[in-house]
C-alpha cells in the first residue's frame, strides 16, 4: 500500500535510537521528510546522515526537550528545513526514575514537551492539508504496571490531553492520535537491562503476554507511519494499543 506520505515533513523527538529512530526510518522509508532531535550532537549527526541515504531531507539537533526556548528554535529551524511541517511525533521521555527530581523531569519532558511541540508547530499544522500529532504513551498509563511513579502518571495525563486535543483541533482539521505501547524489546533499552539484571521479571512479564514476546519498535513505527498518512484522514482522538495483548482491560 502507498501511504501517500512521499513530500510530507515530520518532526521527531527522541529518535536516534528506539522506538523514536524506528519511527523516523519508517517514516522516511516512505518518502516522508524528518527532522529530529535528542541530547547527544555526534548521535543526532548520524542519525541524520542514515536517513538522508534513504533520499529524503533529514534535519537534526541537538538540545534538551526541557528547555523551552531551544525546543521551539528547533522547531522552526526544522520547519525552514524541510519547507513545512505535517506530522509531528512526540516521542521523548523524562525516563523511569523515582523521587521528586523525577517528577518534575517527566512533567517537563512527557507533558511539557508535547504541549510545547504542538504549540511551537501550530502555524504549520494548521497550513497542512494532512496535519496529524502522534503522542506516545504507554500502556502503564491505562493499567497498572509496577509502582506508583511519575512515568505511568505522567504518559496518564499525555492520554488526556491528547483525546481533549483531537476535539480541540479537528475543526481546524488537525488530527490527534497516541500510541500506546506495551513492553518493547530494543537492544540496549530498558528491557534488555532488565533481562540482563533482572531475569525473573523479565521472563514473568513475557509469559503475561499472551502473544508470547515483547514487540518491537519497528511494529509500533509501522502504526505510527500509518496514523500519519492520509489513509488515517479520518481518525483522530484514538489510542492504539500495542502490546500483544498483554492489558486486560476491555477497550470500548
Amino acid at each position: 500500500m502507498d501511504l501517500q506520505l512521499k513530500g510530507s515533513k515530520a518532526l521527531i523527538t527522541g529518535a536516534t535510537k528506539g522506538i523514536g529512530r524506528a519511527i523516523a526510518d519508517t517514516l522516511a522509508d516512505e518518502g516522508c521528510h524528518v527532522a529530529i532531535c535528542a541530547r547527544n550532537q555526534d548521535e543526532v549527526d548520524a542519525a541524520v546522515a542514515e536517513l538522508s541515504a534513504k533520499g529524503v531531507t533529514a534535519f537534526g539537533q541537538a538540545f534538551d526537550v526541557g528547555d523551552g526556548d531551544a525546543f521551539k528554535a528547533w522547531i522552526d529551524a526544522s520547519a525552514a528545513a524541510l519547507g513545512g511541517i505535517d506530522c509531528i511525533v512526540s516521542n521523548v521521555s523524562g525516563g523511569g526514575a523515582q523521587g521528586e527530581d523525577a517528577w518534575r523531569r517527566h512533567l517537563e519532558y512527557d507533558m511539557l514537551g508535547a504541549v510545547r511541540m504542538v504549540e511551537g508547530s501550530m502555524e504549520h499544522l494548521e497550513a497542512s492539508e494532512n496535519a496529524s500529532v502522534l503522542l506516545i504513551s504507554t500502556t502503564a498509563a491505562v493499567e497498572k504496571f509496577m509502582g506508583a511513579g511519575p512515568y505511568n502518571a505522567l504518559k496518564a495525563a499525555l492520554l488526556n490531553y491528547s483525546g481533549a486535543l483531537s476535539q480541540e483541533l479537528a475543526p481546524k482539521g488537525i488530527r490527534v492520535n497516541a500510541i500506546s505501547p506495551g513492553p518493547i524489546f530494543i537492544e540496549g533499552g530498558a528491557w534488555d537491562n532488565i533481562k540482563q539484571h533482572m531475569t525473573p521479571f523479565y521472563e514473568a512479564t513475557v509469559a503475561d503476554i499472551p502473544m508470547g514476546r515483547m514487540g518491537s519498535a519497528a511494529e509500533v513505527a509501522a502504526q505510527a507511519t500509518f496514523l500519519a498518512s492520509p489513509h488515517a484522514g479520518f481518525t483522530t482522538g484514538t489510542n492504539i494499543v500495542i502490546d500483544g495483548g498483554m492489558t486486560k482491560r476491555i477497550q470500548f
